[in-house]
């Protein structure tokens, strides 16, 4: 019985994506003196498949935000990964390419404005769904 999950696990490509997480944390990628932020964690999610998070984070000493996607789906893949950040009244940030792991981070100045994030990614598959998250709505205002 157990030969034939692991030959069914093993046959089944979308499975090897979502065994285990990537090894990257927000706060590695912003850098010191980024916490996360209420509201700051949203999924990447494709219909009910989730391909990553999406983290907005914030730096009370610089005033900086910062936005960065995490894949949990096809990382070690370069696979089209976006993250964005919008300072209310400004043009949005974006970093956009093909990663193995992460897209970001995306900083800007930001102490006393509203926020809006977004990210994306996309998967290996044939049919390169896309997964999307984040708060498109101003927030995180400070």
């Amino acid at each position: 019985m157990a030969a034939l999950a692991a030959g069914v696990l093993a046959a089944n490509p979308a499975y090897t994506a979502y065994a285990a997480s990537a090894p990257y944390t927000p706060e590695g990628v912003c850098g010191a003196g980024f916490t996360r932020v209420q509201d700051g964690t949203r999924p990447l999610k494709s219909g009910r498949d989730t391909f990553g998070y999406v983290y907005l984070m914030y730096n009370r000493s610089t005033g900086y935000n910062c936005v960065v996607s995490i894949k949990t789906a096809f990382y070690r893949t370069a696979t089209y990964t976006t993250a964005t950040l919008t300072v209310k009244g400004g043009k949005p940030k974006t970093d956009a390419g093909k990663f193995k792991y992460y897209a970001g981070p995306v900083k800007l100045k930001a102490r006393g404005e509203c926020v809006s994030y977004w990210g994306s990614t996309r998967d290996t598959r044939l049919d390169y769904a896309e997964a999307t998250g984040g708060r498109k709505t101003f927030g995180n205002c400070g």
